[in-house]
């Protein structure tokens, strides 16, 4: 049977999160992280819908999920200005919230059972306009 060492464990561990970091860091820097959940309370579901960038997370609110979600455009490079919007919102478990974009882009938050994490859902799904 083969032992391991502890130092051998501690330079496998290194590498192993070294490995993680870099695989999930962007290639550029004007790349935004994406992270679709499932979250935890306080922690943030991070995506783009569309042109718009957001960032949203809950908060426990007696089984529901306070969904707090922040819908901004990137930087407008001749101004230097950023329009930025806030949306609140309690969702029962199980409910869906939509985020939808002007290129016709949808982002759907799902509280989740017993308001224990968010998701989201059915990131880029198209809908039908009239």
């Amino acid at each position: 049977m083969f032992t391991l060492t502890r130092s051998f464990l501690k330079f496998t561990a290194a590498s192993s999160l070294l490995a993680l970091t870099a695989i999930s860091t962007p290639t550029r820097a004007d790349e935004m992280v994406q992270n679709l959940g499932p979250v935890g309370a306080n922690e943030p579901i991070l995506t783009t819908v569309g042109n718009q960038r957001v960032i949203a997370f809950y908060e426990p609110d007696n089984g529901h999920c306070a969904v707090n979600a922040i819908v901004y455009d990137k930087t407008d490079p001749d101004t230097g200005m950023t329009t930025a919007a806030r949306v609140r919102v309690s969702l029962a478990p199980g409910q869906t919230a939509s985020i939808d974009s002007a290129e016709n882009k949808s982002l759907t938050l799902q509280c989740g059972d017993r308001g224990e994490m968010l998701s989201a859902v059915d990131n880029d799904q198209q809908f039908a306009s009239k």
